[in-house]
């Protein structure tokens, strides 16, 4: 029986927020004055989620922001932007391309399209340029101010396929002042990491700062079928940002490019992975070995350019961004994850019904954007903000198959063109009707046209050659109210409805079916209460919410199945609710504690929606109708973890005049999730517990830093992905690294 969120149950899940945050703010006006005792207070968190500078206490929206600090620990063992993953509330992600292709859910809200035209509702803003095409939502995270992940629909301010949140990524700006980093280690696995990064005055009023990572894992995993060592599993990846600020009084300027390389392995599938009737593994599976006669491979390079340009002009600020963004990209599998097949014996691991050995490449991305805005600069009672945008993105995807028996001979090639433009204008408000109310509203109207076109030259199946078109178009308003409560100095109380949409979307991987598919738009109504404290004299700071939202029509990508054909569909709606919250305290002047976590319920609302099933032996739990497909009518979303938890902790020994000895450790846990919309024993993660930890020394005043360092301490194995349509081929997390690392600071 469903759990349905009533008015009474929100009132008191909030009221329960709301007297937590009281509870820490008469705490921080009764507690006694201990003058003698050295205290570090929390520093005040600016953040751009309205775009313009704001205190994060006062910006009324479900919002976490991440710090270098953070992020620096999660990536010593060469994570690449997918460490996000559970480490702020109500944020999951996962992959089945590798390091290239990440795929974001928020509130259980996501798309698993593996489609290099796939769309998703979770918007990736680097820098204040959107992030499309999902090959360029992979860049790696070096050199950042911070991560600003805000939750719920963002439609009027950042637009189309933002239903779910955004994601914002902040580079470290160049400045007057000489600034700079170095930082490198080397682990297990032949894990390397190297970074730095340098800015400050170039004379006259320019400034720049140059960044710059490089990346690098040995092969680790064995190919026993070949009889190949250290087959598999490495990579050699590359970025560089360069970036120049001109300054001349109410006037800005700032350029930016940037550019990555990547080269080495895509995701690897395990053949027949997992115990028929369970989630186990099955005995004897190994993490560093694969019985593999296909190929693997994996080529990236993207870059772009970006420039800002602000005009103060007294009482309002004029903003002009223009982006362009280029990627090209080639990726090879052996997406069977064994060796031969029922025709051609051997075969194994397990039974092989038949080879599948695919790649997909864009030969071509090109996305360039426009942003216009005028906004009032900070006044006291009314702020207000204009804008239009404007995005073009033109690509190309080749998909290829290949005949494993035949020495890899090609035997099935289509090529795809998508042409997309869209434009937008956009305006919002805020006034404080009151000393203690305020009110935010804002508005956008969007314009969406898609031009597709797929050609299959040569049919694995011996299909003639086809040509298919689409050309879907919409256009709709979204919005945003909000109403803030100042309860005292330390707390406040918000309460918020917003709606957002997803464009049209277009698939079309027509080497084995002659048809494409396309998904309507879908379209989200949310309504959250949250509350913002600090409180025990600014040494605690606590946020949390609660939310709904139903969805119309949302976009699914029904993946693989029996039939091996993946196809967009739309679910008539879809239903979700939870809580969230964010905790920060400094427990004594040396210990510091952070902590979120989130529940998140998503059912499926559609009784005769219906997908394929696993091509594999696999156990259904769903029912099915007339055609053997499952009905999948109050199912969970895929990927959408009910439980999300994150907590890190930093304890230091003051040493000598400037040193200090330190520990730091971080853990993430997320519950079960289902890989696919229909349910079944084998297809669904475990409940997963991850941990890290830093144990070292800094001295000058923490410019200089050593550490011993692990990821994932315990060695924990766990299947974080799945293929249904060949057999029970799976994939998972990475092993325990451990390392040394070296930074410096100027």
């Amino acid at each position: 029986m469903s759990i349905v969120p009533t008015p009474r149950r929100a009132a008191l899940a909030f009221s329960v927020l709301v007297g937590l945050g009281l509870t820490a703010a008469h705490a921080q006006d009764t507690a006694p004055a201990a003058e003698h005792v050295k205290t570090t207070e929390l520093q005040t968190v600016k953040v751009t989620a309205s775009k313009r500078v704001e205190n994060l206490q006062k910006v009324p929206v479900s919002l976490t922001v991440l710090t270098p600090e953070k992020l620096e620990a999660f990536g010593q063992a060469g994570d690449g932007v997918l460490q996000l993953a559970s480490r702020a509330p109500s944020v999951y992600a996962e992959t089945s391309y590798g390091r290239e292709f990440p795929r974001f859910y928020i509130r259980g809200l996501g798309n698993s399209d593996f489609d290099l035209n796939a769309s998703q509702p979770v918007s990736m803003v680097y820098d204040d340029i959107v992030q499309e095409n999902p090959i360029l939502k992979g860049f790696p995270l070096f050199d950042l101010a911070q991560v600003e992940v805000l939750r719920g629909p963002q439609g009027t301010l950042f637009g189309r396929n933002s239903p779910a949140g955004v994601i914002k990524f902040e580079s470290v700006r160049p400045s007057q002042e000489t600034s700079g980093y170095a930082r490198v280690s080397y682990g297990s696995l032949g894990t390397a990491n190297a970074e730095a990064a340098l800015g400050g005055a170039l004379g006259g009023h320019w400034s720049g700062r140059v960044s710059a990572l490089g990346q690098h894992r040995d092969n680790w995993i064995d190919n026993t079928f070949t009889g190949k060592k250290d087959a598999l599993g490495g990579y050699n990846e590359r970025a560089l940002r360069l970036q120049a600020l001109y300054e001349d009084g109410g006037f800005s300027a700032l350029i930016n490019t940037h550019a990555r390389w990547l080269d080495g392995t895509a995701t690897v599938n395990r053949a027949n992975a997992i115990t028929l009737g369970s989630n186990e593994f099955v005995p004897g599976f190994q993490r560093d070995k694969v019985a593999q006669d296909g190929r693997n491979q994996q080529h990236l390079f993207t870059w772009g350019s970006n420039l800002h340009l602000d005009w103060n002009l007294g009482n309002m600020s004029f903003t002009s961004i223009t982006g362009l963004e280029r990627a090209t990209t080639y990726s090879l599998g052996d997406v069977d994850g064994g060796y031969g097949a029922s025709f051609h014996l051997p075969m194994g691991p397990g039974f092989i019904p038949f080879p599948s050995e695919t790649a997909d490449a864009m030969p071509h991305d090109r996305q360039i954007t426009q942003e216009f805005r005028l906004a009032s600069n900070s006044q006291d009672r009314l702020n207000w903000q204009v804008g239009t945008y404007y995005f073009d993105e033109d690509i190309a995807i080749s998909n290829f198959d290949y005949a494993t028996f035949n020495d890899h001979a090609l035997d099935g090639y289509a090529n795809q063109t998508q042409r997309t433009k869209a434009w937008a204008v956009f305006g919002s408000v805020n006034y404080q009707l009151a000393d203690d109310f305020e009110l935010r509203a804002g508005t956008r109207y969007s314009h969406d046209k898609r031009d597709f076109r797929v050609d299959r030259l040569l049919s694995p199946l011996g299909a003639p050659p086809l040509t298919l078109t689409a050309n879907p178009n919409d256009s709709r308003w979204s919005g945003d109210v909000t109403g803030t409560w100042t309860l005292s100095p330390n707390v406040n109380v918000y309460a918020r409805v917003a709606n957002g949409f997803r464009a049209p979307s277009v698939q079309g991987r027509v080497l084995f079916s002659d048809f494409i598919s396309q998904a309507k738009p879908e379209t989200i109504t949310s309504y959250e209460l949250g509350l913002k404290s600090t409180g025990m004299d600014n040494h605690v700071r606590f946020n949390a919410d609660v939310y709904s939202y139903t969805m119309h029509n949302e976009q699914l990508t029904a993946v693989g199945g029996d039939i091996n054909i993946t196809r967009l569909i739309n679910a008539k709606k879809t239903e979700g609710y939870g809580a969230e919250f964010d905790l920060e305290a400094y427990l004594t002047p040396n210990f510091v504690l952070t902590a979120g976590g989130s529940y998140n319920h998503t059912e499926l609302k559609d009784p005769n929606l219906a997908v394929a099933v696993c091509g594999a032996q696999c156990t259904v739990l769903d029912p099915r109708n007339a055609d053997g497909n499952a009905l999948i009518d109050g199912n969970v979303l895929p990927n959408s973890p009910k439980w999300i938890g994150t907590l890190t902790a930093r304890y230091g020994i003051p040493y000598g005049d400037s040193g200090e000895f330190f520990v730091y450790t971080d853990w993430n846990y997320r519950s079960e999730v289902n890989f696919f919309l229909y349910d079944s024993a084998e297809f669904k993660g475990k409940p997963l517990l991850e941990g890290g930890l830093r144990v070292g020394y800094n001295w000058d005043y923490g410019r200089r830093e050593i550490a011993l360092y692990g990821r994932n301490i315990t060695n924990k194995r766990a299947l974080i992905g799945a293929i249904d349509f060949n057999n029970r081929t799976g994939f998972v997390n990475d092993p325990r690294v451990i390392g040394v690392e070296f930074r410096a600071e100027l």
